[in-house]
């Protein structure tokens, strides 16, 4: 019930856009814009290949505003959880990037300083890229926050979709696909299921 609550307010904060024209990645695909150049939070100028490990990459599309992300009344949200996915990666040798494509709010609570602040406020680690342009976000095809992308360590899809089953509560949680999938990749075996439905509030690219 409290999860369907989710979706309702979701719903209602989070105007959809058409994304007739995004491509879909398939598993198997490369992964895209891998040597576009992007700003962390660092204020330094860094790409995805260059995040990569030696075991594989993970892509996370976030924002500061999605309460998918960031939670609402009877929800936590997904960011509580990024902390510890950094950690998992870390562990297993594969890089970590959030990314934020919300051009469309960057004067509204998506602004590099304010990525800044959250980054540090909520405990994140690894980086947290500035899609200005949502160049990143076009090339992924990604629609949601959050959105994910997890790549082998050839930089092959191996895993797409939502970070687990339940945004309200990690206690609720039945289906852990990252992690599942984060395992997966670190032990070269195939994520099962390889693609899962991404769920959150549509990635604002303004005009």
């Amino acid at each position: 019930m409290m999860f369907l609550k989710t979706l309702v307010l979701a719903a209602l904060l989070c105007a959809p856009v058409s994304h007739t024209e995004l491509p879909d990645l398939a598993i198997g695909d490369a992964v895209p814009a891998a040597d576009v150049k992007v700003k962390d939070i660092t204020g330094n100028d860094t790409d995805l290949r260059s995040i990569a490990g030696p075991n594989g990459l993970l892509v996370i599309f976030s924002c500061n505003t999605c309460p998918f992300v960031i939670g609402s009344e009877g929800s936590e949200g997904w960011q509580g959880r990024y902390p510890a996915i950094a950690k998992d990666c870390a562990a297993k040798g594969i890089g970590f990037a959030l990314v934020n494509s919300n051009d469309g709010k960057r004067d509204g609570g998506d602004g590099f300083a304010d990525m800044q602040q959250q980054y540090k406020v909520q405990g994140y680690a690894g980086h947290y890229l500035l899609d200005q342009g949502h160049a990143l976000a076009d090339a992924f095809g990604a629609r949601t926050t959050p959105h994910v992308f997890l790549f082998t360590k050839d930089l092959k899809l191996a895993y797409k979709g939502a970070i687990d089953d339940n945004v309200d509560s990690p206690a609720a949680v039945k289906e852990h696909w990252l992690n599942d999938a984060l395992t997966a990749v670190a032990d070269g075996r195939t994520p099962s299921p390889a693609t899962t439905r991404n769920i959150g509030c549509s990635i604002k690219r303004g005009n």
